[in-house]
This record gives C-alpha cells, sequence and structure tokens, in this order.
C-alpha cells in the first residue's frame, strides 16, 4: 500500500515538483492538495485519518503553514513535514515545537528525496513485483 501524501503549496510549478518527485521515488500516492490554509483546513476536516504524509509550505497566499502544522497534529495518524524557502534555525525549532516531524528547505531538494525514500511505511512498486 502507498503512502498517502496530502501537499500544501501555493505556488503551483513547485506543487507540481512535489507530486513529481513522490511519483518518481515511488512508493506515495497524492491523495489531496491546497493552495492556501483555508482549503488545506477544509481537506485536513474532510479526510480524517486519510493521510500518513502531509509536505506543507510555510509561506501560502492566504494564510500559514505555521497554523496548519498544529492542525495536522490534531490527525495524529500522520507526519508533518515543512518544506518552505524560509527555514532558519529559528524557524526550524518553532516547526518541530508546533509537531512537525521535519523541516526542510527547498534550497535542500536532495534532502526532501532523501527523507522520501526512507520514508517508513513506504513500499516501492519493485518489492511488490
Amino acid at each position: 500500500m502507498a503512502v498517502r501524501v496530502f501537499v500544501v503549496e501555493d505556488q503551483k510549478p513547485m506543487q507540481g515538483l512535489i507530486c513529481d518527485l513522490l511519483d518518481s521515488v515511488g512508493g506515495f500516492e497524492v491523495v489531496g492538495t491546497a493552495s492556501n490554509e483555508t482549503g488545506a483546513t477544509d481537506w485536513l476536516l474532510r479526510h480524517k485519518g486519510g493521510w500518513d504524509l502531509a509536505i506543507v509550505d510555510l509561506l501560502l497566499g492566504e494564510g500559514s503553514g505555521f497554523t496548519l502544522i498544529s492542525r495536522c497534529n490534531k490527525d495524529p495518524s500522520g507526519a508533518v513535514l515543512v518544506f518552505s524557502d524560509f527555514v532558519t534555525p529559528v524557524v526550524r525549532q518553532r516547526c518541530i515545537r508546533l509537531g512537525a516531524d521535519g523541516v526542510i528547505s527547498k534550497a535542500q531538494f536532495g534532502e526532501l528525496r532523501a527523507y522520501l525514500q526512507a520514508f517508513p511505511g513506504r513500499v516501492q512498486e519493485s518489492a511488490l513485483a
């Protein structure tokens, strides 16, 4: 079974890049996307227990990823990964305090790949054959 992923990213090209990366790593299924805090909150409320990993940007066109970290943690079945351009030591610390399981800067795209490859519960398609 694939890891179910919810992606919160307001920039469509980056959202597409994340989805492409998930596909290329394998073992993931994007079950939802949102581009703002309101859309993400609505999705989370309608899909309790329906995701295993949320990838959340911090600065959204409307709203904040900081708020979403806390909202995601109300559904303890999923992990929260912050993937943002604005990661500093203080921001990283705040995200972890709010309940993020990981914090990666978009400048470190390779770290995102490594995180996904090591994600618990991921089953590679070749292992299923």
